[in-house]
């Protein structure tokens, strides 16, 4: 904890022979060992499969084909930089804080703060959103005769949230499996929508002569490219929560930049097939307002076919997968910022069976809520969206940070390129944070004024109360420590 000035003290203290930093902590305790690098790469993809079904196919209404093809190429090489940044800077602190660890050494607490609050803001909302898809996907598959509702968005975070409660790797084996099942129905729809494949149709949507620069590739002119920036994010939003499985990690320095790695590989993979063949199979003005595209593509004339029904079902499984590995990536981190003193101390406790419980339930109920109260799946990703590029871009600056400050510090992974990769990142990030504001100014906003509330409490409440024996705070402390003996 911190005293008024803001200096580290300790926790309260404990009765008996444990230290009251050991008995705090104990109560804090995630399973260690629970994954290996094959486990984690799955987590990676679950997180982002569902980005492949549907939401990206909106980018062709703001950029057109050739709009959303270049947004998309430049949103893949953000989070690619980034990726490799993050891997980095996982080996180096491999604890569930993930990107609030990091920013934390780096930017100091305000820094660490506004870091993990963003990654909340994207891992509380995307989980409420997609329960919305999937009771729209329940609905229109007739399944038990079943309408999109509350009872569904109930139904989906009772049943996905007692997984996790049971256990880390059963919810891991789960994830992956759940996961295996939707790449395989995206690689299965791209042989039959390839089939059917025309380049004449990847561009007709209705130019607007009066946009600068527009032409039958980017019939929306070039600022249409920028617009589909946050569409472009779809195919990859997620796949930085992966450091937050570190403590659950065999081997982390190892098993967290091996997984990061072929993630993001798979997902670059993934992202050029079902584009391809999603805009090619009739048109890309046949998907771009569809709420399902990819069976929008298969059903051209507007007959359902066998493919396509899998198709249905299998977007239902990719929807399942992303949502939930997003609720499992949200726990980690507000189980984080809360034993470290952040957010308020009991949402870190853990079971028996070493499950961040509160961090689970607590979320859940707020996303349900959510859901319920406004049904509006689209808002909450934007909102979601605009949380992730305010930590894209805080986390690619701390990796530059920490290179130039302490380029000594041991590193069993670097980043490829070092800081011109993570510059790179950084750069687009901003980009991309100022796009939300031309799709849904009103996200944007929305998300800003939750920055606003969380912000005064760290400001007026929490700072002077954090803990200075989580990890997080241990190993910034001891750069700190460091750097002040460099100095004498």
């Amino acid at each position: 904890m911190a005293d008024g000035t803001g200096a580290p003290i300790a926790p309260p203290a404990a009765s008996g022979g444990t230290s009251p930093e050991d008995a705090y902590l104990e109560k804090r305790t995630l399973r260690r060992g629970s994954a290996g690098w094959l486990l984690l790469t799955g987590l990676g993809v679950a997180y982002v499969v569902s980005g492949d079904f549907s939401g990206w196919n909106f980018g062709l209404a703001e950029g057109g084909f050739g709009g959303l093809a270049i947004a998309a190429v430049l949103m893949g090489l953000m989070y690619t930089c980034m990726v490799f940044a993050l891997a980095e800077l996982a080996a180096v602190l491999p604890t569930a804080g993930g990107g609030y660890g990091f920013a934390r050494r780096a930017l100091g607490t305000w820094g660490g703060f506004l870091t993990g609050t963003a990654i909340l803001i994207e891992y509380v909302l995307a989980p409420a959103a997609i329960s919305i898809f999937i009771g729209d996907y329940v609905e229109s598959l007739k399944l038990f005769g079943l309408e999109s509702g509350w009872p569904v968005y109930l139904a989906c975070f009772a049943i996905f949230i007692g997984i996790h409660l049971w256990g880390v790797g059963e919810a891991l084996r789960f994830s992956f499996i759940v996961t295996g099942i939707a790449v395989t129905a995206l690689l299965i729809f791209a042989v039959g929508a390839f089939t059917e494949f025309d380049a004449s149709g990847l561009n007709d949507i209705a130019v607007d002569h009066s946009a600068f620069g527009s032409s039958s590739w980017l019939p929306f002119g070039v600022l249409g490219i920028w617009a589909a920036f946050p569409f472009g994010m779809w195919f990859f939003l997620g796949v930085e929560g992966v450091p937050l499985a570190a403590e659950e990690t065999k081997d982390p320095a190892r098993s967290l930049p091996k997984a990061m790695s072929i993630s993001i590989g798979i997902l670059l993979l993934l992202a050029l097939v079902t584009f391809l063949a999603a805009t090619g199979a009739h048109g890309s003005a046949a998907v771009q307002d569809a709420g399902n595209p990819l069976v929008a593509a298969l059903e051209g004339d507007g007959k359902p076919t066998l493919l396509s029904r899998f198709v249905n079902y299998a977007g239902l499984a990719g929807l399942v997968a992303s949502f939930f590995s997003l609720i499992y990536a949200g726990s980690r981190q507000l189980f984080a910022l809360s034993r470290a003193g952040y957010l308020p101390r009991f949402l870190s406790l853990t079971s028996r069976r070493k499950a961040p419980y509160m961090g689970l339930l607590v979320p859940g109920a707020i996303g349900f809520a959510l859901a319920a109260a406004t049904g509006d799946g689209a808002r909450m990703l934007n909102v979601a969206v605009f949380g992730a590029t305010i930590s894209y871009a805080l986390m690619s600056l701390s990796h530059i940070v920490l290179r130039r400050r302490e380029p000594e510090l041991p590193r069993p992974y670097r980043t490829p390129g070092g800081i011109a990769t993570s510059s790179v990142a950084l750069v687009l990030a901003c980009s991309a944070l100022v796009a939300t504001f031309l799709v849904d100014k009103e996200a944007a906003f929305i998300a800003l004024g939750v920055y606003v509330v969380a912000l005064a409490y760290f400001a007026f409440y929490s700072r002077h109360r954090l803990v200075a024996s989580a990890p997080e705070e241990e190993f910034a402390a001891l750069a700190a420590a460091e750097a002040e003996l460099e100095r004498d």
